[in-house]
């Protein structure tokens, strides 16, 4: 005998909940990829006419930005719009987090280029003319500043914006370093500091790489979201009144604060499964934060569900 305790009212909330969690990411993030992707083109212009490593990897950093956050817009405007189907049963949820993926790798490999271009120009630094370097670097650190204020709320409640965010924290920073080594070759004329502040950018992008790769690899594999103790789920639900046995327990995320949770709860044979699941909804919801769960109620002395071999 299986119940589900959310019904399809709780699936719509979910995904009206999402829908709102969208529109309300989609301003900001428009917002800063315009201005990104205007700054883009100014710095593109500005490194390969100056020679400046550090203002093309700052560049290039910036490029994902620009990709990053046109990702995030693509993916929140789908995933916003499209609606469950026969094939799609959990709709397109998870456009957000092949989004945070796409961009640690492209960070990933912006990181690895700046390094070893770096390493190559160590040998033979070129002349680099710093004053257009610097006043470039200047605007790209306000451009910065601006989409790291706008993106700042959102990050904390979608693994897509927040990897938007984290790359353009991290170009903030890159702009920074732009600016001191502009500004160090300027006074000094010492051609190496231009080739050692990209190496420094790309040793700084690449663990928030890394980093969030890792959360959205984490996310694809359906692993159990960070900080939850299975263990103590597991005995919650084997505690409720009635309850004999808890298997098949999985819980994974969906996408950024989108839990969801099955399993089977064996009662005993006279037990009423109507309180069992809405005390099950109680406990989950309230000691582990899990609102979306599909339950399957069955009584002690039916077989078969020990069956399944994986």
């Amino acid at each position: 005998m299986g119940h589900d305790h959310h019904g399809h009212t709780h699936g719509h909330s979910h995904g009206a909940a999402a829908g709102r969690a969208g529109a309300r990411h989609r301003r900001p993030l428009t917002i800063a990829f315009g201005l990104t992707f205007a700054f883009l083109v100014v710095q593109v212009f500005t490194g390969f006419a100056t020679n400046s490593l550090a203002l093309l990897s700052d560049a290039g950093h910036m490029a994902t930005d620009v990709l990053g956050l046109g990702m995030a817009l693509a993916a929140i405007g789908l995933a916003s719009g499209a609606r469950q189907n026969r094939q799609r049963t959990f709709g397109v949820y998870r456009l957000e987090i092949l989004a945070a993926l796409a961009n640690a790798v492209l960070l990933i490999g912006v990181a690895v280029y700046v390094v070893y271009e770096a390493i190559d120009r160590l040998g033979e630094p070129p002349h680099i003319a710093s004053a257009p370097v610097l006043i470039v670097g200047v605007l790209g650190l306000a451009i910065n500043i601006v989409a790291f204020l706008l993106l700042r709320e959102g990050s904390r409640e979608s693994l897509n914006v927040e990897g938007a965010y984290v790359e353009v924290m991290s170009d903030a920073l890159g702009s920074l370093g732009v600016i001191i080594g502009a500004g160090l070759m300027w006074g000094t004329g010492w051609a190496w500091v231009d080739p050692v502040i990209a190496a420094g950018i790309g040793l700084f992008i690449l663990p928030r790489a890394l980093r969030l790769g890792r959360d959205a690899l984490r996310v694809l594999l359906q692993a159990a979201p960070p900080g939850l103790d299975m263990d103590a789920v597991s005995a919650d639900l084997a505690s409720i009144d009635g309850v004999v046995d808890v298997h098949d327990l999985h819980v994974w995320t969906l996408t950024s604060d989108m839990e969801v949770l099955t399993a089977h709860l064996m009662t005993g044979a006279s037990v009423d499964s109507h309180a069992v699941l809405d005390r099950a909804r109680e406990v989950l919801g309230d000691r582990h934060g899990l609102h979306h769960a599909t339950l399957q109620v069955e009584p002690e002395d039916h077989t078969g569900c020990d069956a399944l071999e994986w």
